[in-house]
């Protein structure tokens, strides 16, 4: 979304300014660091020096995991290793308007897990029918590993008592997925 109008080309940088309610004075000025050094350089750092910037860290979206006893497909094939993807609110809000979960809650999970599982061996895709074929155990594994990878490896907090002021932790986690 442009909160700005189009500049023409080669207009000058004022001539955006234009219609925006700043006055061109002020949109027009030049960015100037401390001490007037150019923009890009800080005192103290060569000129053509990098600044020092904080390498900005990358969120991790998806967890491989290996199931304990492996999914098996109508071939026989068994499928153990797949690729976990973080759980949106769209994911946890959608399944509540699924039919089947209206009519048996605890088929929450399965829906879920449906959704957020992105690879399970070679299967092409990975829907809620073949999360619902799994073996009870892998089904129990694959509830944990969601729960850890979404509330960034543990369901704990640390919280402090307001009487006493002393430090104790609380567990977060619901009994089902989908539930805090």
């Amino acid at each position: 979304m442009r909160r700005t109008p189009a500049r023409a080309p080669g207009a000058a940088p004022h001539a955006a300014a234009a219609g925006t309610g700043f006055p061109p004075s002020a949109a027009a000025a030049p960015q100037e660091t401390p001490a007037g050094f150019p923009a890009g350089q800080q005192a103290g750092t060569p000129a053509g020096s990098p600044v020092d910037v904080a390498p900005r860290q990358q969120l991790r979206t998806e967890f491989p995991f290996e199931l304990p006893r492996g999914y098996v497909d109508e071939s026989g094939t068994v499928h153990r290793d797949g690729v976990m993807r973080l759980s949106t609110a769209r994911d946890e809000l959608i399944p509540l308007r699924d039919v089947r979960v209206q009519e048996n809650p605890a088929y929450l999970s399965v829906v879920l897990l449906g959704r957020v599982i992105t690879r399970l061996g070679s299967l092409t895709m990975v829907h809620d029918g073949i999360v619902e074929n799994m073996f009870a155990s892998d089904l129990a594994f694959l509830q944990d590993f969601y729960r850890q990878i979404n509330a960034e490896g543990h369901t704990r907090a640390a919280v402090q008592c307001p009487h006493c002021s002393e430090p104790f932790e609380v567990e977060l986690g619901g009994s089902r997925l989908g539930e805090s």
